[in-house]
């Protein structure tokens, strides 16, 4: 009977909520435990202010860290990069410096800020070099992100397979094996369709990433209604995503909707998420069709 008792997950709830993008549930799941130890209140505080973070509120979690474990300081440079108007150069630079001095990569905290400012700088190399040797299901499946940003699912099937190994139905493991099966498209498409609504099902309300992987498999069997449909409930509890906003843009079109709601979602996504790759792209691809415009215009006038 203790050995049951040890093998229970005291964060199952509030990981699986977080895992799935219910930031909110996984707060108010987290701040219900009292953990019997100091190691799982660490882990509570490390889902707790990742949520927080997700939720765009910095100002809760820089509070608190002033005076929280130091295991969990490295949260700070991942506020500091996501605030409006960081100077993330500076920030990349010092997280390069603290990856070659090593002192920190035994923090599992660490490693995961470190992997995702360097995701979102799109140095996918850099943070699979950090990740090489992680042994958590959560840092293995960062890996497998890595490695189909990078074009590489035939890596990603045998990460997937690490993944399985050490927990075949978990929340995890069926969003990896939905990632893999979107990313390679095919009747793997239909399976990744399956894989969220089933995890819809299990879990309930699920976040942006979830849902806009969802959408994506929806439409790409040109069930559009129901796209939308995901879509649109996740931005609820998301109105500002940029995922979801491209997503309803998309989707607006395909389902018959007026062209000025799909304008109207697109306004959003370029007023609001200058930093985005579709944004960025898009720009780069107007400022291009200006200039190439300019070229052939009429040298006398009319």
């Amino acid at each position: 009977m203790a050995r049951q008792q040890q093998d229970v997950d005291e964060l199952f709830d509030v990981k699986n909520a977080f895992y799935v993008g219910n930031y909110q549930q996984a707060i108010n799941e987290a701040q219900s435990i009292s953990p019997s130890s100091p190691l799982i209140a660490l882990q509570r505080d490390s889902l707790l202010y990742r949520s927080y973070i997700a939720q765009g509120n910095y100002r809760i979690v820089l509070q608190e860290l002033k005076t929280a474990d130091p295991m969990l300081q490295p949260l700070k440079s991942l506020v500091d990069y996501l605030s409006p108007g960081a100077n993330k150069p500076a920030i990349v630079a010092d997280i390069d410096a603290r990856v070659a001095k090593g002192i920190e990569l035994t923090n599992e905290i660490f490693l995961i800020v470190a992997a995702t400012i360097y995701y979102h700088e799109d140095n996918y190399e850099a943070a699979l070099k950090i990740l090489h040797n992680a042994e958590t299901l959560e840092l293995r499946a960062f890996t497998l992100q890595c490695l189909l940003a990078m074009n590489r699912p035939d890596l990603a099937k045998k990460q997937l397979k690490n993944l399985q190994d050490i927990e075949d139905d978990g929340t995890l493991t069926q969003l990896a094996q939905a990632w893999l099966n979107l990313a390679q498209g095919g009747p793997g498409v239909q399976d990744a369709h399956y894989s969220i609504m089933e995890l819809s099902e299990r879990l309930g309300a699920l976040g942006a990433g979830p849902s806009a992987v969802g959408a994506a498999a929806a439409a790409s069997r040109g069930m559009w209604e129901e796209a939308e449909q995901m879509l649109t409930e996740a931005q609820t509890r998301s109105p500002q995503n940029p995922d979801l906003l491209l997503g309803l843009a998309v989707t607006a079109t395909h389902s018959g909707k007026p062209p000025e709601v799909s304008a109207r979602y697109l306004a959003q996504l370029l007023d609001s998420h200058s930093d985005h790759p579709f944004v960025k792209e898009y720009h780069a691809k107007t400022n291009e069709f200006h200039r190439l415009a300019a070229q052939y215009q009429p040298s006398v006038a009319s």
